[in-house]
């Protein structure tokens, strides 16, 4: 074997300064310049060597000399005296090979510097901000709500890691957010489950975090990677994450609580879409209703204390706020009771569920509640006859709202689903077993054409939902929707038909286009689910209300005629309709005006939380919007 020698040595030991990189390589020949200036001005001083012309030159001088010659080649062409031309041609030599590679790696290094902000792999510096992690057509919601949210928090930032393209993120934020804002918008790409790259959004120091989990064959198992990786990195205050995550599985929710435990509120996302469409197929309007409910731009949902209604009944707070709807009651020992019974009495300690557009207005007025007998109506015969639901369309959902239809219809309903995919009719008999008040038939067809919807005999149904296929693009998806849409508008409209028409759909940016359909063809779509997601990052409290809200063995929003409720004809405040709906153990929290359902600037009729003093003459066609149990 070869002995290793001294220059072996050498090469060895600059092999690995080199590899060391950029700052290492820029901090080494920096030295080795500076070496080199000084070495050749003190030589310059002991030496003697000068122009012809000059005095001899003291060290500062000399360094400062060499110093120009090494930077500018230029220089030297003023020199005189051969010697010292000699030994300054030298000098500039040096400047070329040493001083020029410094300047070139300086170069090289902000170059790298620049690429790498460009990727988006600096550390985030920032405190008490929201964290979304992953990336999907979501975003546009998420962001526009959450600036709403915190327009008073301008200072709040909000960052973005994800596996795509820093600059591709920046670019299509700004293409989906058309107005102005002053929140601070910071993406970075890097793996959501990764405890480096974790680091790098500062998840530590977050407020909230936002796990978005699109669909992919790999289910929830890289949300559980993820919220593995966060629970490791303990948080500066030692407090809880306040984690919001989307589940695709139900099976999935233990294992997320064993990992995350309370730091995570769940949103099994395709049973609250399936639930909301099924709710609002059978509520024309009630879409407007959770789209005003959910975002941050109307009213919302808070919880307040108010001692001084302590050892009061539900029926007696009701009329206690002018500009304020009370919904419920919230025990932190148990789960919050929406439209609790009449007699229900507020305890120490408990908060009551308001619907407000702010919570500073959420407070006990001092008027007097004046409400007018004579317009209440004391009976009400509720009359209910079996439903024919007609569904468009497959996704894997399907099955589930079926069940879902089942807690609402009455015995002898039907549902017919319309899909070009023969194997459905299987996993509809193997997933929708013992159904008591309805009987399913399967239709194989594609349910853009027109020929299968005529085939149909339309009249038969009362209500009709197109389900948005899961098997194709979102964009393909979308339009197949919007195809079928169309058809069935036309059809109807040619029958003179009033079916309530649901449509759901995927990317909210494809709306806009489902906007030659009338009001009650509203989009159901992830726009929802962004929604809540938004609302649960600002408070962790109102997962479980809207969960009881969607829970069909509990309070629901229902839209009733408003002849349930009082005699039309005459102008009333809306106090007498609280009274009227609270006499029959309901919370009343808005109305819908028929006239107002084709009117986009006046919310297609829907009015929530109006004050109770306000005059409003109705039609026998209008509708009261409660909390009830049915």
């Amino acid at each position: 074997m070869k002995k290793i020698t001294l220059t072996d040595r050498l090469k060895y030991a600059f092999d690995n300064f080199m590899a060391k990189g950029t700052i290492s390589l820029v901090a080494g020949l920096a030295l080795v310049s500076a070496l080199f200036i000084l070495t050749t001005a003190i030589f310059l001083v002991i030496t003697g060597i000068k122009s012809p012309d000059n005095p001899p030159l003291s060290l500062p001088e000399a360094v400062w000399s060499t110093l120009m010659r090494t930077l500018d080649t230029g220089t030297v062409g003023g020199d005189t005296g051969w010697i010292f031309r000699l030994f300054m041609l030298f000098v500039t030599f040096g400047g070329i090979f040493i001083i020029s590679t410094l300047i070139g790696l300086l170069t090289s290094g902000i170059e790298s510097k620049l690429e790498e902000l460009r990727k988006g792999r600096s550390r985030v510096i920032e405190e008490d901000h929201i964290i979304i992690l992953g990336w999907s057509f979501q975003i546009s919601t998420l962001l526009s709500e959450l600036i709403i949210a915190n327009a008073n928090h301008p200072q709040r930032a909000m960052v973005i890691l994800s596996n795509e393209d820093k600059v591709e993120m920046e670019e299509t934020i700004n293409k989906w957010l058309k107005f102005k804002y002053r929140t601070r918008i910071v993406c970075r790409t890097g793996n959501c489950s990764d405890l480096g790259d974790l680091g790098l959004v500062n998840i530590q120091n977050s407020r909230s975090i936002i796990i978005l989990n699109p669909p992919s064959e790999s289910g929830d198992i890289n949300l559980i990677k993820t919220l593995l990786a966060i629970t490791n990195i303990p948080r500066n205050d030692q407090k809880s994450y306040h984690i919001v995550a989307e589940v695709q599985e139900e099976k999935s929710l233990d294992i997320i609580k064993l990992i995350a435990g309370n730091q995570v509120e769940t949103l099994l996302k395709n049973d609250i879409i399936s639930r909301i469409s099924v709710q609002t197929c059978r509520n024309r309007g009630l879409a407007t209703v959770y789209m005003d409910l959910f975002d941050f731009s109307g009213n919302e949902i808070y919880l307040i204390s108010e001692p001084s209604l302590v050892g009061k009944t539900y029926r007696e707070i009701l009329n206690y706020y002018h500009e304020s709807s009370v919904i419920g009651i919230s025990n932190q020992e148990s789960k919050p009771e929406l439209n609790p019974p009449k007699n229900r009495v507020l305890q120490s300690g408990e908060k009551l569920i308001v619907l407000a557009e702010d919570d500073d207005i959420s407070t006990v007025s001092a008027l007097i509640p004046d409400i007018n007998e004579n317009l209440i109506v004391s009976e009400i015969t509720k009359e209910f006859q079996p439903e024919n639901t007609l569904i468009l369309g497959w996704n894997i959902r399907v099955p589930s709202m079926i069940k879902m239809l089942e807690e609402y219809v009455c015995p002898n309903s039907g549902v017919t689903v319309v899909a070009n995919l023969s194997k459905e009719e299987t996993l509809l008999e193997e997933n929708c077993p013992n159904l008591v008040k309805q009987k399913v038939n399967y239709v194989q067809g594609e349910p853009t054409e027109k020929s299968v919807l005529e085939s149909l005999n339309l009249a038969q149904y009362n209500q009709i939902l197109i389900t948005s296929s899961d098997q194709v693009e979102p964009e393909l998806a979308d339009a197949q929707t919007l195809v079928s849409l169309l058809q069935l508008r036309h059809l109807i409209k040619k029958n003179k038909g009033n079916q309530a028409i649901i449509t759901e759909m995927l990317d909210a940016q494809n709306q806009d286009l489902a906007a030659v359909a009338k009001p009650d063809d509203f989009v159901i779509s992830e726009r929802i689910i962004s929604l809540i997601m938004a609302q649960i990052a600002e408070n962790k409290l109102l997962n479980q209300i809207f969960q009881e809200l969607f829970d069909p063995e509990g309070a629901e929003i229902y839209l009733k005629p408003v002849t349930n409720y009082i005699i039309t004809g005459e102008s009333v405040n809306f106090y007498t309709i609280v009274e009227s709906g609270n006499r029959q153990g309901e919370s009343v929290i808005g109305y819908r005006i028929k006239a107002d359902v084709n009117n986009k600037a006046k919310n297609y009729g829907i009015t929530l939380n109006p004050p109770k003093s306000n005059l409003i003459k109705f039609t026998d066609e209008d509708q009261i919007i409660v909390i009830a149990e049915s």
